[in-house]
């Protein structure tokens, strides 16, 4: 159980960091939970994802895990085919932690999960909520107990993009 908690969790940080990774057989592909006809992503751990930029891609794939950090994760990942195997374009995240009560909190254990430096991060908005920003990516603490991560990557997608589908989820 260990072993699989792990490889998910290494498969989880590793599209949630938007490199090239072929995941043949991990996690759901195919579209899972996507509403094709709204352009949105489908529900994800109790949040309506309402707009999926296009060319994000066809396939999805669904990941749960929790690191022993105390951390649960929920992600949807939509990627594209490459030369080379698959490319992610769009992680959108749900991380759940009672420790999660401050947007403070939720920087300090991002900026040590993805071993960055805190002052990478600026100050944002999701509609009427504090967030956090960086290049492709925005996060931001939905309730507490709650934060959620957009993340897209910053070289196929304009800038605003990331805050675009921030902005477009809300509770299921």
């Amino acid at each position: 159980m260990m072993a699989l908690r792990l490889a998910s969790a290494a498969a989880g940080v590793a599209l949630a960091l938007g490199g090239p990774w072929s995941m043949a057989g991990e996690g759901t592909r195919g579209g899972a939970g996507v509403l094709e006809d709204s352009g949105g992503g489908g529900v994800l751990d109790g949040f309506v994802i309402g707009y999926v930029p296009p060319g994000a891609g066809p396939a999805t794939s669904d990941f749960a895990y929790e690191p022993e950090d105390g951390v649960r994760f929920a992600s949807r990942v939509w990627e594209r085919e490459t030369g080379e195997g698959h490319a992610v374009n769009l992680t959108v995240v749900v991380m759940r932690a009672g420790r999660f009560t401050t947007l403070g909190e939720v920087r300090g254990f991002l900026s040590a999960y993805h071993g960055r430096d805190p002052s990478s991060w600026t100050e944002s908005q999701v509609g009427a909520r504090p967030a956090l920003a960086s290049a492709g990516q925005v996060c931001w603490l939905a309730e507490p107990g709650v934060a959620l991560s957009v993340t897209l990557d910053p070289t196929r997608f304009a800038p605003a993009e990331p805050l675009t589908v921030a902005e477009s989820v809300r509770t299921a």
